[in-house]
């Protein structure tokens, strides 16, 4: 038997509804044969929601029951929506999996073999590199969250301002092992100071505040993952003077 639903949504010369887009999908997605419905007016858009008392489209009906819009259609088919409010490493794993991704790349085109010493260099470098264009993206609402918890950025707000623009330049130039004596005391510096800074509010202080290694957006608990943050740029710092060159 047929499954049958119906959908209204607004399809406008300047405007076609994403959700609505996303409904259509959705419902095809779950094997239903769909009466897609356009309002393609505004005033055909304001009679419909006063129509079925109803503030937003898309709406869907399904046996003739109304199911909602696009997020009470996706709890309809027990699709579980993302908590906003909720921790999410997925910002983190993304970076790192983009990464390593790149390096393996980068060494398979260069060496002709996927890991070799600079896969592991490259790995450290884009994986900073992604993570300083993170904070970049709004350096207003990281350097509120840097200051909560980094020592130096509390004592000299200045510091937070410029430690993405800091994390990204000293990336840049260790993925190229470019200005040695620029990135390497960039890295061993601001990732000391970060690693004690997030050593001492985590395991000291045992105080649980959001991290700002993905950006000020981000809602990742501080803690392992901005500690490791800083712990690769130490790491890498060290490495690059015992092996100056290769």
């Amino acid at each position: 038997m047929t499954k049958t639903a119906k959908l209204y949504r607004m399809v406008m010369d300047k405007h076609v509804c994403p959700y609505g887009i996303k409904s259509k999908w959705l419902l095809e997605r779950e094997g239903y044969e769909v009466e897609d419905h356009h309002l393609t007016t505004r005033e055909q858009t304001d009679a419909f929601k006063g129509e079925h008392g109803v503030e937003t489209t898309p709406q869907t009906f399904i046996d003739g029951r109304r199911i909602g819009g696009y997020t009470a259609l996706r709890a309809h088919f027990g699709r579980r929506e993302a908590d906003e409010g909720g921790t999410s490493y997925t910002p983190v794993i993304a970076v790192f999996a983009v990464g390593a991704a790149l390096a393996i790349a980068l060494s398979l085109f260069a060496f002709g073999a996927p890991f070799t010493v600079r896969t592991a260099e490259w790995f450290v470098a884009f994986s900073m590199a992604m993570l300083a264009m993170l904070k970049l993206q709004d350096v207003e609402q990281f350097s509120t969250m840097f200051v909560g918890y980094d020592q130096l950025g509390r004592r000299w707000v200045p510091y937070a301002y410029a430690y993405p623009f800091l994390e990204a330049t000293a990336a840049v130039l260790m993925a190229g092992r470019l200005l040695p004596w620029l990135s390497i005391p960039i890295a061993l510096v601001i990732g000391t100071i970060g690693a004690v800074s997030v050593f001492y509010a985590v395991y000291i202080q045992k105080r649980e505040i959001k991290c700002a290694c993905v950006g000020g957006s981000g809602n990742v608990p501080l803690g392992f993952v901005s500690l490791t943050e800083n712990l690769a740029m130490i790491g890498m710092g060290i490495w690059m003077l015992l092996r100056p060159t290769l």
